[in-house]
């Protein structure tokens, strides 16, 4: 099974961004998605930002996936 994750992403270098996750911070390649911006929420998979999320969409994921796998801070 595959997962794509939603984080926040906190910087850009080229088409490489940091992307956090509950205190949890993750290089990530952009190249896969248009205009990545500071403050975006991302689905991250395999290390590659996939699509855009808008904020809610992100928080009810994460908390829908901090029911099965435990806590997520969000």
């Amino acid at each position: 099974m595959c997962l794509a994750v939603p984080m926040r992403l906190e910087s850009i270098n080229g088409d490489v961004g940091i992307a956090e996750l509950g205190g949890v911070k993750r290089k990530v390649g952009l190249t896969l998605i248009d205009d990545p911006k500071v403050g975006d929420y991302l689905l991250i998979h395999a290390g590659f930002a996939i699509q855009k999320v808008d904020e809610k969409e992100a928080k009810e994921t994460l908390e829908l996936l901090s029911k099965v796998v435990g806590r997520i801070d969000l």
